[in-house]
């Protein structure tokens, strides 16, 4: 008889959501995968390319080196967008393309952060048409672009769904910004388990975990009839990977894939799916008065959860603005 292999946590967290891997190292999706989608975002992309080898040297300086000679030729086609700028944006891209064999949905690529307050400068993002360049057989339709979910980043995501482009709003911290990015017809939201600053500082914890609202989240949409899906993120355990398990998707970092792979189901001690509980009831809610209005909009997010909700907001465009520069800077050396 054959063997019948213990099964494992992630094999578990499978079969309840669509695991996608918050990575650009092709390793892991070579060692765990396949995964259902790719997330990425600036702080992820800078870890990976600044990555040396044994000796002491950068593993990625031909990639570096080939998206900054890329961006070059391109100038012309962007003209006002700087050559580093458009380097980062490719530099992205390339890495994404590499995980693509081990993906069976989107590759996600996160907008400028810098433009957060722009919608402008965000539909106009050369993501798509840098994979089209990059890699013409490869179906633009499974891009998604990952924008910080402001007033203006929301309704680029609105314009950029009404062109048949996929749409992740993410750094979300609260209702307000769920009901708007559902109102808009994003394909995917991204609610911040923990703020972003705990993967910077190593003494800090995050005494408010976003649980209860990525719960009501999925709730809200699945009694609407959104077709939004929520997609977990920053998250810092297996065990709240695990409380997690029913999100429609749900992206890990490496580390937590490995410990997940590599613990078995039973015993298991942890809760699983808790925060999809069935039974759970919400307290009726309606967000039509601000989903049009923008200053609406903005009040009612200013004081969600005592403003609390905003500033992790702001917090995380800071992180992603400074990755950002750290990323322009490898394209200028």
């Amino acid at each position: 008889m054959g063997s019948n292999p213990q099964k494992s946590l992630l094999d578990v967290l499978r079969s309840y959501s669509a695991v996608d891997s918050d990575t650009f190292d092709v390793e892991v999706p070579k060692k765990l995968g396949p995964f259902v989608d790719c997330t990425s975002n600036q702080a992820i992309a800078y870890h990976e390319l600044t990555r040396l080898d044994a000796d002491g040297n950068s593993i990625h300086a031909q990639l570096i080196q080939n998206a900054v000679d890329f961006a070059s030729s391109k100038s012309s086609t962007y003209p006002n967008v700087s050559v580093a700028e458009l380097a980062v944006e490719t530099m992205m891209v390339k890495l994404a393309l590499r995980i693509v064999p081990y993906l069976k949905g989107y590759s996600h690529i996160q907008t400028n952060p810098k433009y957060a307050y722009n919608k402008q400068k965000t539909v106009e993002n050369g993501i798509v048409a840098i994979f089209k360049d990059l890699d013409p057989t490869y179906d633009s339709r499974r891009v998604c672009i990952k924008v910080p979910s402001t007033w203006e980043g929301i309704q680029a995501c609105r314009e950029l769904e009404s062109h048949g482009i996929a749409t992740l709003a993410t750094t979300m911290f609260c209702m307000e910004q769920a009901a708007l990015a559902a109102h808009v017809g994003c394909t995917y939201i991204a609610p911040y388990i923990n703020e972003l600053r705990v993967h910077f500082d190593e003494n800090y914890v995050d005494q408010h975990k976003a649980f209860g609202f990525c719960g009501s989240a999925q709730r809200y949409y699945e009694k609407i009839g959104s077709k939004t899906q929520v997609l977990p993120a920053s998250l810092t355990s297996i065990q709240e990977v695990m409380k997690l398990a029913g999100a429609h998707h749900i992206t890990v970092a490496p580390h937590l894939l490995t410990k997940l792979a590599d613990t078995p189901a039973n015993p298991w001690e942890g809760e699983t799916r808790s925060v999809f509980a069935d039974g759970i009831e919400e307290a009726p809610s309606d967000y039509s008065s601000i989903v049009e209005d923008e200053s609406a909009f903005r009040l009612a997010f200013t004081r969600s959860q005592e403003g609390k909700a905003e500033v992790k907001n702001i917090q995380a465009i800071n992180i992603f603005c400074d990755k950002q520069d750290g990323l322009e800077g490898l394209a200028r050396q």
